[in-house]
């Protein structure tokens, strides 16, 4: 059995070599069909994977509160019932911390002081594109951020507004590369501040350098960065998940007594809560599985059919040499076998290629991003098992059609 299928590999490469400006030809075309397939779902899954451990990080027992609910004005910028909701300014916000009573909560504010800052550390200097964020002790642990580096900012820190900074981790890798962070001062807007913690590199997410941001308490950040009608953000974390629905409720009553809603009005802020977020858009991203799977299969079919008339083809040209063949003893199995591991050959040949090109897709999304690279399992398993089926479909009727010629029939063909 394997001597056979080793002749007919010989004979089906000989083939190949013969008509090699067809064979590129339908090896291409294949390959385009699982390169949609691969590529679309590598990219599917690139998004999901960046989406979800940008959000996963802020837990599952975490809700912030800001100007709006975002996940409700997708869709909605030319509605006329859209409008304008007041910024939450710090009174608002530091009344709603000291309202919010809730079991086991802690509420952190914040807000983004600059998005173009210089920062100096001796004679270097980075470009004027660092986010200086104010924020206080419980901001880090509410937003799932972390330090691989020194620590957090302390209560005192906060309340006797110490010249302390947290920094993004791509400090290291520019104006303080080769130095240890810690202890050293950088030069914001005039002002000096101590290094006391370096945060965990998250990377990139569409273009936004995460890991260029600096932290610094956030009456500093208020004092230094003053600026008309500032938007706060409230961000709670609770202990315990299961009182999440309970949390929410509560900060919601108490937002609306901070901002005077009478009952009869509707809520002018928006609750963002991290697992119906997430949520959403991993439904998102299996409806673009579904569109991916869609327009896949359409084009591997479109590569079955043109790979089947290849095949018919080449079967057509070799009707003489079946022939031969055959009046030497050659069995119908031998003959259909011969054709179905050419179909086989060609369709791993355009499959590895898909495979690749689409592989490459997500290579070049993840260094563009400066994101991790999410290797498309699944994509790659549903293209090995339609590669199978593409040569199933695609081989069985040609190497049918060449077992069944009649000898005699096939010696006259000219």
């Amino acid at each position: 059995m394997f001597k056979l299928f080793r002749e007919n590999t010989r004979i089906a490469f000989s083939s190949i070599r013969s008509q090699m400006l067809r064979t590129i030809l339908t090896v291409i075309i294949i390959g385009l069909g699982i390169f949609a397939l691969v590529g679309i779902l590598a990219a599917v899954a690139f998004l999901e994977g960046t989406v979800t451990s940008n959000f996963a990080g802020m837990g599952a027992n975490a809700f912030s509160i800001s100007r709006y609910d975002f996940s409700e004005q997708v869709g909605r910028q030319n509605n006329a019932d859209t409008r304008v909701n007041p910024v939450i300014s710090y009174p608002q916000a530091q009344q709603f911390q000291q309202k919010y009573n809730f079991p086991g909560a802690e509420t952190s504010l914040s807000f983004t002081a600059a998005g173009n800052a210089e920062v100096k550390f001796n004679d270097k200097k980075t470009d004027p594109e660092v986010t200086v964020l104010g924020a206080d002790q419980y901001y880090l642990p509410n937003s799932g951020l972390e330090t691989v580096k020194g620590r957090n900012f302390t209560s005192f820190d906060i309340i006797n507004n110490n010249y302390v900074c947290v920094i993004g981790s791509d400090f290291e890798k520019g104006i303080l590369k080769d130095v240890d962070p810690i202890g050293q001062t950088l030069s914001i807007r005039g002002a000096r501040f101590k290094i006391v913690g370096v945060l965990k590199a998250r990377g990139s997410t569409f273009g936004n350098r995460q890991d260029l941001n600096l932290m610094i308490p956030i009456q500093l950040a208020r004092s230094l960065f003053s600026a008309p009608n500032i938007d706060y953000s409230i961000k709670v974390s609770i202990a315990n998940s299961d009182f999440l629905d309970g949390a929410v409720d509560e900060a919601i009553l108490t937002m609306r007594r901070v901002r005077k809603l009478s009952p009869t009005v509707s809520e002018n802020f928006g609750i963002e809560r991290s697992d119906e977020l997430l949520e959403s858009l991993r439904s998102e991203t299996d409806t673009l599985n579904v569109a991916a799977w869609v327009i896949g299969i359409i084009t591997v079919f479109g590569s079955s059919i043109a790979l089947m008339n290849i095949m018919l083809v080449s079967v057509t040209e070799r009707t003489r040499e079946i022939g031969v063949r055959k009046s030497l003893g050659a069995k119908k199995s031998t003959i259909a076998m011969q054709f179905f591991t050419e179909t086989l050959i060609i369709s791993f040949i355009g499959g590895a290629l898909g495979i690749f090109l689409g592989i490459m897709v997500g290579v070049i999304l993840s260094a563009v991003s400066g994101s991790e690279f999410f290797t498309p399992w699944v994509a790659v398993f549903a293209a090995l098992i339609t590669i199978m089926i593409v040569t199933l479909f695609s081989g069985s009727y040609p190497a049918v059609k060449a077992a069944a010629l009649d000898p005699v029939e096939a010696l006259r063909y000219e």
